[in-house]
């Protein structure tokens, strides 16, 4: 048999394992405390949760579509700058733009103290759901105009053309032309939205609005039940693949064209006073979504730079690193052996062997800690109960202390980040270049090593990069299952927001924001239209 073969389903299944132990929980018998957080914390958690799932879907597909119909279409002063830089808030982690933010617009802001001052009166203050929101909106907005973008790039003016020949106005057809042709895309990046949002910890913790991650945490580290925490993670899994459905509902059995040409799209040309209004919308939104909280973040960090800057501060530093490094060569390996295996070994159960792998990126990272936190601990007391049965009095197994978790967890939640330029490299190799290999007689591994690897350097460099700046500002996976003592930079400013040290988490939110824009950058290195 084709070892290949097996390639695929041996990492499928190791990835699907926490869903397996996740979705087992259900049938669990249920005790005291599921039987409380049913009763007082569920339905509190669940209206939380789909209130800010709504909010932000609508916001971030409001502010994304206006600005990626700005950038493409209409030319305006400074459209060239915001092309680009309206990526950059995916830069910032969440937990990060949420305590920068916080910092600026709270009642002892800089914010509210020139409000005082002008107005005389205290600036508004918003509650832990509406400041959540505002939050997730200005951070995850980028991933609604990446698409949107690139969808009205994608048609040209000559469908704005087509409608005004049908007597239809600008706006008309903008409403009934460019935004219903343009509905594939709104919807994969108002799921990616909605995912991110589900799987959101970090943000709403900090202005503690209670939904089902934070409950995860809580039962796991609160009540220390890890069934209760099971089955709340059980609950939302349910909730994510409502939104995986509801998208594919959304975007329907319809079928959408693009007008390709090599001629560069004319753009419109609006009146003065509207060319600055769109000025101001893009600026509006990029200060308040990146140069607000960056700078917030430079302030404090150049003024508590003696306090935080430490030989500790080095160690949270290696730590991040050497996890980073350590996830990013693990998941680039399996996305390789992965992209390989679907080559080398093409068949049905290889490509649904695939899809399963690299279902773990839709999922929250509260889950995926949870359920391989289960399977590690169980493979542990079967080890351990093993080894007594070998040698009576031996000491037992220990796994769940170590970083295995850790990066089996990793694996799962970001093996599609990894696998997606890794399998377009493979797609640029010619299958002529395989068949001329076999001809000489090289064998799978040789071919691999000999052929494909000099010609996926490339993409295997990106796939690592991209991975390696995602556990660099991961929190939920890294806060629940490190090790003791283990502190990475993410669960240093988790630990100094939490007492309250805003200004203390400035240098190590910093450090995570310069790593961030890494990929940000490659994202616009891609995008070579203007």
């Amino acid at each position: 048999m084709n070892p290949w073969r097996l390639a695929a389903p041996v990492i499928a299944l190791v990835m699907a394992m926490p869903l397996c132990v996740v979705f087992g929980s259900v049938f669990v018998p249920t005790g005291e405390t599921w039987t409380h957080l049913a009763t007082y914390v569920l339905p509190a958690v669940t209206r939380n949760t789909v209130w800010l799932v709504l909010v932000v879907a609508v916001g971030t597909l409001l502010v994304g579509t206006l600005s990626a119909w700005l950038t493409a279409v209409v030319e305006f002063p400074g459209r060239g700058f915001f092309v680009w830089a309206m990526m950059l808030p995916l830069a910032v982690p969440g937990y990060v733009f949420a305590f920068a933010l916080a910092g600026v617009f709270g009642y002892s802001g800089p914010a509210s103290d020139l409000w005082r001052t002008v107005t005389g009166q205290p600036l508004p203050q918003w509650g832990g759901g509406a400041a959540s929101a505002s939050c997730l909106i200005l951070g995850l907005y980028p991933y609604v105009y990446l698409l949107a973008r690139q969808a009205f790039l994608t048609q040209g003016r000559q469908s704005l053309e087509v409608a005004q020949s049908l007597g239809l106005t600008r706006l008309a057809g903008f409403w009934r032309v460019a935004l219903p042709l343009a509905r594939p895309w709104l919807a994969a990046g108002v799921a990616l939205v909605i995912m991110e949002t589900l799987a959101d910890f970090g943000t709403v913790k900090v202005f503690n609005f209670d939904t089902f991650t934070t409950a995860i945490y809580a039962a796991w580290f609160g009540l220390f039940s890890l069934p209760a925490a099971l089955q709340l993670s059980a609950v939302l899994l349910l909730a994510v693949a409502a939104a995986v459905v509801l998208e594919r509902f959304w975007r329907g059995a319809s079928r959408f064209s693009a007008q390709n040409g090599s001629a560069p799209q004319r753009r419109l040309q609006p009146s003065v006073s509207q060319r600055w209004l769109a000025f101001g919308f893009c600026a509006l939104v990029f200060a308040l979504a990146f140069v607000i909280p960056v700078g917030q973040l430079l302030l404090w960090a150049l003024a508590h730079a003696e306090v935080e800057w430490m030989p500790r501060y080095w160690g949270y530093a290696r730590s991040s690193l050497i996890l980073a490094s350590a996830a990013a060569l693990l998941v680039t390996s399996l996305a390789l052996l992965l992209g390989f295996a679907d080559r080398h070994a093409p068949a049905r159960t290889t490509r649904i062997s695939v899809i399963v792998a690299t279902l773990g990126y839709a999922l929250p990272g509260t889950v995926l800690a949870v359920g391989f936190f289960a399977v590690i601990a169980g493979l542990g007391h079967a080890l351990s109960a093993a080894v007594e049965w070998l040698s009576p009095g031996a000491a037992g197994v220990t796994l769940t202390g170590t970083l295995l978790v850790m990066l089996l967890a990793y694996a799962a939640r970001f093996l599609a980040v990894a696998y997606s330029p890794i399998t377009s490299g493979f797609e640029r190799i010619t299958p002529t270049l395989d068949e001329a290999a076999r001809g000489l007689g090289a064998s799978g591994w040789r071919i691999l090593r000999r052929v494909h690897w000099p010609l996926l350097s490339g993409g295997t460099a990106t796939a690592a990069l991209l991975v390696f700046v995602d556990v660099m500002k991961e929190l939920p996976i890294t806060l629940i299952t490190r090790p003791f003592g283990w502190d990475t930079l993410a669960t240093r400013i988790f630990q100094l927001t939490t007492e309250g040290e805003w200004e203390r988490a400035a240098l190590p939110a910093l450090a995570v924001v310069i790593a961030g824009l890494a990929p940000v950058l490659w994202l616009q290195r891609q995008d070579t239209t203007g």
